[in-house]
């Protein structure tokens, strides 16, 4: 893992949310639809790599180079995952911890 990319927030209203994070001083970096029918909302600190994304579930997106490699090393663990989805925003792979938290391996 490189980086955590993007730490998804679950929110009732993106818009409502939206905005709080607007008063803190955030700046929305992409703001589109998103496959499963809602708004995909990623907003960040000017300087900042970390991204937050204002969504229906929690998640942490962590950056990799390879997510082959790094999907046979969780296999290797015994930390099972979901398959790697091909979007057009790159690669991503799923699993949970041991307390159902849920994480995510992206490539670009």
């Amino acid at each position: 893992m490189k980086s955590i990319e993007i730490i998804m927030l679950p929110v009732k209203d993106r818009q409502k949310a939206k905005e709080f994070y607007l008063k803190l001083g955030f700046r929305v970096l992409l703001e589109a639809p998103d496959p499963h029918g809602e708004t995909w909302i990623q907003m960040g600190l000017p300087g900042s790599e970390t991204t937050l994304s204002l969504a229906g579930f929690q998640g942490i997106i962590c950056e990799t180079d390879d997510i082959d490699k790094e999907v046979h090393q969780l296999k290797i663990q015994g930390i099972e995952h979901g398959k790697i989805d091909v979007t057009p925003w790159g690669k991503f792979a799923w699993f949970k911890d041991m307390d159902g938290n849920s994480l995510c391996f992206h490539q670009k």
